[in-house]
């Protein structure tokens, strides 16, 4: 290759990184944090939203850039009160869980060098609770707020 050709495939190169990365940060993310309100559905988004079976709950699923399904909990009247997981890649927490993610992460973080669980950990404050677990390629977890989960709704139902 000539000095030339090579400039050339580094300036491909670079545009084509700087398309990808742009277009990355430029999408717009569907779910709200846990405890905010769930975003209204636009006509484009392909968020399937369903109602769970005799409770007053909406789901909205979505797929992340990794490929994990994020199932989001919300009432009707719009509050995230849950969260649910599963996919070959460990979401955001940080995004899924708000102004709860410090703490989560100091207690899990607490939990880990006192009973050194690598896999799995459950997280339990008396505002929020995370159940997280799984291994590389293989990861579950569901997060909720006790207090705002709505009456007749089942926990087992976070899925």
């Amino acid at each position: 290759m000539t000095r030339i050709d090579t400039h050339r495939a580094i300036v491909i190169a670079a545009s084509a990184a700087f398309v990808l990365c742009s277009n990355t940060l430029t999408t717009r993310d569907a779910r709200a944090e846990l405890g905010g309100t769930m975003t209204a559905l636009q006509t484009n988004d392909n968020c399937p939203q369903r109602a769970v079976p005799g409770s007053a709950v909406r789901v909205r699923s979505t797929v992340d850039a990794g490929g994990t399904t994020i199932n989001e909990y919300a009432t009707c009247g719009g509050l995230v009160f849950a969260y649910t997981w599963q996919g070959p890649t460990m979401p955001d927490l940080t995004r899924l869980l708000g102004p709860y993610a410090e703490r989560y992460r100091a207690k899990a973080a607490t939990q880990l060098g006192a009973f050194g669980y690598l896999h799995a950990s459950r997280v339990e404050q008396p505002d929020v609770v995370v159940e997280s677990g799984g291994q590389m390629r293989s990861y579950v977890g569901r997060a909720w707020l006790p207090a705002a989960v709505p009456s007749g709704f089942s926990l087992a139902d976070l899925r």
